[in-house]
């Protein structure tokens, strides 16, 4: 088990991969990283959100803990995080997180995610949203495992 992203977008920019392969070394399971990019969609708008959000509903399956990430969704603090990762864990639950296009998902996936979630209420850039991440991932692993890398 894994934490899995599905991303719509192109592959991990230089300077991105550079930084997930940073932490994706210090990760060990539960908390792993598999990365699935699924290609944008030609098309614009409202026509592009919702062939985007099939593509992502077809790679989700139905026992999947699914975490959609979207700037209007409730923000974790990092322990917080860590405890929600480590509870389905816990359960044997497999997560999923969901970074859509530059138009969003539409309510197909909003209706299907587990928890809406927030980084920010700044807006980032898909390949920076993926760098912090993966950090995240690598902290909630700390914290859960009771090392120092975050101090409160």
């Amino acid at each position: 088990m894994s934490v899995r992203v599905l991303a719509i977008g192109k592959k991990h920019e230089s300077w991105v991969s550079e930084g997930i392969t940073r932490y994706e070394r210090r990760l060990k399971r539960p908390y792993d990283l598999t990365w699935q990019l699924l290609p944008h969609s030609s098309r614009q708008e409202e026509a592009a959100r919702a062939e985007e959000s099939e593509r992502i509903l077809a790679k989700v399956g139905a026992d999947e803990h699914l975490m959609l990430l979207d700037e209007r969704g409730k923000g974790f603090d990092s322990p917080g995080l860590a405890a929600h990762l480590q509870g389905r864990f816990d359960v044997g639950t497999p997560v999923t997180v969901v970074i859509g296009g530059a138009y969003g998902v539409d309510e197909r996936v909003h209706a299907r995610a587990d928890r809406v979630w927030s980084l920010s209420g700044l807006v980032f850039p898909h390949q920076l949203v993926r760098l912090i991440l993966a950090e995240q991932v690598y902290r909630a692993q700390e914290i859960s495992a009771g090392r120092p890398y975050h101090h409160a």
